[in-house]
């Protein structure tokens, strides 16, 4: 990859850009607008999972640079995302970094840390609070305001090392039951 050094000298010296992601979903719906045939996934409304094609053309072309999508919609995150009191938790304080070349590197959230609104959202979602026993408790038993993120390491290989398929880049392959728990 001869543009590999221009590329990591880019991701460290330009600003990475930030957007609502109610404001990436109107870019994108602009942009598809023009050629919906270009696209294989071309439906996109407030409330869409964004595709990687969506999360790279954002990186790629709209910003051309890394990017901050925050505050995405309640529906399609995890239920442990604390919701945005600014707008009555139609959103959670949510982040995606986007990475040219990639689309999604990190994901983040600020967690929810107030119990009785936890139990609020098992049961709205139908979720069996059994099965979170050990989730909650962490809050029952203690907590505060936090947040956590997760880093795809396999696509941070890939990216820094130039590597076009994420395949070549795991040292561990997981697969359906070789993990516990």
């Amino acid at each position: 990859d001869k543009q590999l050094k221009d590329r990591l000298d880019t991701l460290v010296t330009q600003p990475f850009a930030r957007c609502s992601y109610r404001d990436a979903v109107a870019f994108l719906q602009e942009e598809i607008a023009k050629d919906p045939e270009k696209w294989q996934f071309p439906v996109v409304e407030f409330g869409t999972d964004l595709a990687t094609e969506h999360e790279r053309w954002l990186a790629e072309t709209k910003f051309n640079s890394c990017v901050f999508i925050y505050n995405y919609p309640k529906s399609i995150k995890a239920f442990y995302m604390r919701d945005n009191d600014e707008d009555g938790g139609e959103t959670v304080n949510a982040f995606d970094m986007l990475v040219p070349g990639v689309g999604e590197l990190v994901g983040g959230s600020q967690r929810e840390e107030r119990l009785d609104v936890l139990e609020k959202k098992l049961k709205a979602l139908d979720l069996n609070p059994e099965d979170y026993w050990w989730y909650m408790d962490l809050r029952r038993f203690g907590s505060v305001p936090h947040a956590g993120y997760g880093l795809g390491f396999e696509r941070l290989v890939t990216y820094i090392c130039g590597i076009e398929n994420i395949r070549e880049a795991i040292a561990f392959p997981r697969y359906p039951g070789n993990a516990e728990f």
